[in-house]
């Protein structure tokens, strides 16, 4: 199965690192909920920022595999976290957990500082929508 989506970025714009500004796809859409860093226990194996971001972008792959779809078919990631400083400091690590997962696929993202979560383990939850080429 092959990804059909086109990459928007304004001519003249500057680059942007590790995001999309936007992203166009036609085919059948698949969307999540919050997805947190837990196992599929629902138990937080870490309170690491890092660690639970690479367990939201596992739990991801593993909705997205439910529809046949994969990483490649992301279009969209909404991460909410409890600490901008957290995650501006662990720019580094999560960009490598984000390259094991998801690889060097980067689809439009945004990011919200939240003052909590549902879960009072989480340090973040994700979102996501992919289309899966019709």
């Amino acid at each position: 199965m092959t990804t059909v989506h086109e990459i928007l970025h304004p001519r003249g714009w500057k680059a942007t690192p590790g995001y999309s500004n936007g992203m166009a796809a036609t085919g059948r859409f698949v969307v999540t909920g919050g997805i947190v860093g837990w196992n599929a226990a629902q138990e937080f194996e870490s309170d690491d920022f890092v660690a639970q971001a690479e367990q939201c972008l596992k739990n991801i792959v593993a909705v997205l595999a439910e529809a046949g779809a994969g990483p490649e078919h992301l279009v969209r990631l909404t991460w909410y976290v409890t600490s901008k400083d957290e995650y501006l400091n662990s720019l580094k690590d999560l960009g490598r957990a984000y390259k094991a997962v998801i690889g060097r696929h980067y689809p439009a993202m945004a990011l919200v500082q939240v003052v909590a979560l549902v879960e009072d383990r989480a340090r973040l939850e994700i979102e996501a929508t992919a289309v899966i080429p019709a």
